[in-house]
């Protein structure tokens, strides 16, 4: 008698399914696992987790979706064997925001450049001129100078951030018009400004209270203030101590966090003093940061009330150490006064700090660095590749950790009091945004000079901006524009699309 069929054909039916199954399975996992992008063979230096590492990293949808020692699998693989995989540089203080700025700023590494020490005219224009424009992340807090000059009835122009020295700026504001100032920096707050940007020596007649009641905005809002301080110097009343004092009460009073912009020219032959002030005073609990450039000269406007009567003898410095950038001319009294008393605006130049000073403060490990990017001054184009290569691998003063350290986790960290959306910043980890720098640590180098401001800096190799090249071997990549807004608690998420 023959045996049925029907039990092993159901067995080899079951076995057929169960393998098609699995083969199914391995083909999904397989998919899943092919990455946009893979950077391949790099050592990839993460400054809060503090790996360094030859690892490969995956991204996907502009995010960091793995990072490993096994092989990947991507639509594009970059080899990025002997360079460094970094988080991409993050600038709280970027003045210039067109295009070519952006430009020199993508070679120099930076993936983020906001607008933070005195802020935009008007937050919604800003973010809205720059939506779908922009080849690297934006942002601004709001701006005092700005706010002040509308409630004296002499609004900024468009395209310009500082007042003219005069009436507006050299006044006491009334109580009205404080109560102004006030409303129009929480509307601002409300566009999604990231903090309040405070430039004080721009406004000599605000009063010490008024600058209180301005702090006391960014404190209702738990946002922070970036301050540019009232003087510079060692001469009082007024000196850099003096000010430094000034934003310190004003943080301990309101409560508001605080970062104290350029500290080594507005504290000058006295930063390390002023850094010792702000030592204190963390110690003591108050949130208090700051920042610094490597270059011994500043820039700002020649009619703004930085330069009112009493200038030289408070910065130790005089006609000759003032420099038009465009021509390389050195200023005479007479020379001075006509640019001063103009109502046409002229940046300058001004050679008051020494390379010592500046070297004793870029490795403090309290000082994070920003440019202060104008295009008239090479800190625009060359401030974070100089960093790494004077300062890590010249004088050995910073290892490369901790320069990416500044550059990268220090100033994501101090956005965080302002948006949610930096926790994924300034980070190379599964999960981060995928804005990140691929950079040679022998030859990176800036190029850019007080002749020649624009020369953008060597070494990058690649510059991912949430996952989209913009710098694709040493080269710029033409019409791409993934930058996007990163905004404070006024908008819903911490960032606009």
């Amino acid at each position: 008698m023959r045996r049925p069929l029907v039990f092993p054909l159901l067995f080899l039916f079951q076995l057929l399914f169960q393998l098609l199954f699995l083969l199914g399975v391995a083909s999904t996992i397989a998919c899943a696992q092919q990455y946009d992008l893979v950077l391949e063979g790099g050592r990839v230096i993460d400054p809060e987790t503090r790996l360094d590492a030859i690892r490969n990293v995956g991204i996907r949808d502009g995010k960091i979706v793995r990072i490993t020692g096994e092989p990947l699998s991507g639509r594009r693989m970059i080899h990025a064997a002997g360079l460094v995989v970094a988080p991409g540089f993050i600038d709280l203080h970027q003045h210039a925001q067109g295009l070519a700025s952006q430009h020199v700023k993508a070679f120099d590494g930076v993936t983020t450049a906001l607008e933070m020490e005195i802020g935009a005219r008007d937050v919604t224009e800003f973010l809205k001129s720059k939506q779908g424009n922009s080849l690297i992340h934006y942002g601004t807090t709001a701006s005092y100078v700005a706010a002040r000059a509308l409630a004296f009835g002499a609004p900024l122009s468009e395209g310009t951030i500082l007042p003219k020295s005069g009436f507006a700026t050299d006044q006491a504001a009334t109580p009205e018009q404080i109560q102004q100032i006030q409303q129009r920096l929480r509307d601002q707050l409300d566009a999604g400004a990231l903090g309040v940007g405070m430039g004080i020596e721009y406004v000599p007649g605000a009063s010490r209270l008024e600058v209180i009641d301005m702090f006391r905005v960014a404190a209702e809002r738990k946002l922070p203030v970036y301050t540019h301080m009232r003087s510079a110097g060692r001469v009082d009343p007024g000196s850099a101590i003096q000010s430094t004092e000034e934003v310190i009460g004003a943080a301990a009073i309101t409560g508001a966090s605080l970062h104290i912009v350029h500290i080594n020219s507005t504290c000058l032959r006295d930063s390390l003093e002023c850094l010792s002030m702000i030592e204190g005073a963390r110690a003591r609990g108050l949130d208090i940061t700051t920042e610094a450039y490597p270059y011994i000269a500043g820039m700002t406007a020649i009619n703004s009330a930085v330069f009112n009567p009493g200038w030289r003898e408070k910065q130790g410095i005089d006609y000759s150490n003032l420099v038009l950038p465009d021509t390389g001319e050195h200023l005479t009294k007479e020379r001075f006064d006509e640019l001063h008393n103009s109502s046409k605006p002229q940046w300058v130049l001004i050679f008051s700090n020494t390379q010592q000073v500046v070297d004793a403060i870029i490795p403090n490990p309290l000082v994070m660095i920003a440019s202060d990017g104008l295009e008239s001054h090479p800190r625009n184009a060359g401030t974070f590749s100089r960093v790494i290569a004077q300062y890590v691998r010249e004088k050995k003063t910073l290892t490369l950790m901790e320069a990416l350290r500044k550059m990268t986790l220090m100033p994501a960290q101090m956005l965080e009091r302002s948006t949610p959306a930096a926790r994924r910043k300034g980070r190379l980890q599964e999960g981060a945004d995928a804005d990140i720098v691929v950079f040679d640590p022998e030859t990176i180098a800036d190029r850019s000079t007080f002749q020649k401001p624009m020369e953008h800096s060597v070494g990058v190799h690649y510059l991912l901006v949430a996952g989209t090249p913009v710098i694709d071997d040493e080269k710029l990549v033409p019409n791409v524009f993934p930058g996007q807004a990163i905004t404070g608690s006024g908008t819903a998420n911490g960032s606009v699309p």
